[in-house]
């Protein structure tokens, strides 16, 4: 089959024919019809994953057909339209039982602890937990466009912040992440302020129903800013990005009581940001909270909104590639430049 590969970190990836994935006895292989190009999957291209070692297939939010199934696998069969989380879970130990695979012990991450979906087909374990069935109404390309980014948007505003109508969201990061949490909080009822310095992302923030906007190039008291735009701070923060600063801007931003969720992911020397204990923590009494992808047993929740109208991922797809492009749209994220959502749909 035909696979895109990182040969080596921060280089262009190689079109190459690869030995075809073997199905797990409880597994099936999915006949992937698209693929988003994401950060995680750039994060992965530069090398700064420690899970990921070349010579290395990327991605992870894919959408397709089921092609094989294991013998042990019994709520899918071949032809069943479907997608995945990104975190695989083992489906059996406490966290998984107790509804919390995002944090199962056992997980397995696709596209980093296994060669992922910039191919033609691939593996999945455990299918009978981590597979989702794909209603027929939602397009491969569109349910690909949603891929970790709705979904863990979805998680950290439905089920982490609780955001609640007529509260204020303050999304730092108009990427794919921070547009995929303006429609879900859009949807919610909440207001929402998007928060770049990329124009172009903010302009189709507001396209997609932004109730303000700020781009905060220059400036030096964004918490200050966002304070005044929500007219007395957000009650939810998403740091979409994951860098200190965007850290920073999101929890003083807050208002008193306000919950930070932190989506994107920090590496290397973002990953320990200075926290204000005493100031913001202790005497506002802020929340700050992690969220990490999406239990599969909650798609159903999500694909509700989307049938009710409430939501359309599509509208956050404003490209799609070929896989031979797919390299070329990762060496594009060496910048904070561009919006919306990547897909790959031809393979």
């Amino acid at each position: 089959m035909r696979a895109a590969l990182i040969e080596t970190f921060n280089t262009p990836l190689v079109l190459r024919d690869v030995a075809e994935p073997h199905c797990p006895p409880d597994g099936a292989i999915v006949s992937v019809k698209a693929c988003g190009v994401c950060r995680s999957d750039w994060h992965a291209w530069t090398g700064a994953d420690p899970d990921v070692a070349a010579p290395h297939v990327p991605g992870h939010e894919f959408a397709g057909t089921v092609a094989e199934v294991g013998r042990d696998c019994h709520r899918f069969k071949r032809g069943d339209r479907v997608t995945a989380p990104f975190i695989l879970a083992c489906g059996q130990c406490p966290d998984c039982i107790g509804g919390d695979p995002t944090v199962c012990n056992h997980q397995h991450v696709v596209g980093f602890s296994s060669w992922g979906a910039f191919a033609e087909r691939i593996a999945v374990p455990r299918a009978d937990f981590n597979l989702v069935r794909l209603p027929e109404a939602i397009g491969f390309t569109a349910a690909a466009g949603m891929g970790c980014r709705v979904t863990t948007s979805f998680r950290a505003l439905v089920d982490r912040a609780r955001l609640q109508p007529g509260e204020w969201l303050a999304i730092h990061g108009a990427g794919g992440v921070g547009l995929s949490a303006l429609l879900i909080g859009a949807a919610i009822g909440a207001s929402v302020l998007a928060i770049d310095v990329n124009e172009e992302a903010l302009q189709l923030a507001r396209g997609l129903g932004a109730t303000k906007t700020l781009n905060v190039s220059g400036m030096s008291d964004v918490g200050a800013a966002v304070r005044e735009a929500t007219n007395g701070g957000a009650h939810v923060a998403l740091d979409a990005l994951g860098i200190t600063a965007t850290f920073h801007n999101s929890v003083r931003g807050l208002r008193k009581l306000g919950r930070h969720v932190q989506i994107g992911m920090p590496l290397g020397r973002h990953a320990e940001p200075t926290v204000p204990l005493l100031e913001l923590v202790y005497s506002r009494q802020i929340s700050i909270m992690g969220t990490r992808g999406i239990a599969a047993s909650r798609f159903p929740a999500l694909f509700a909104m989307i049938a009710a109208g409430h939501l359309d991922p599509a509208r956050l797809v404003t490209h799609t590639i070929s896989l031979e492009q797919a390299g070329v749209a990762l060496e594009a994220m060496n910048g904070y430049t561009g919006a919306g959502i990547t897909v790959i749909d031809r393979f």
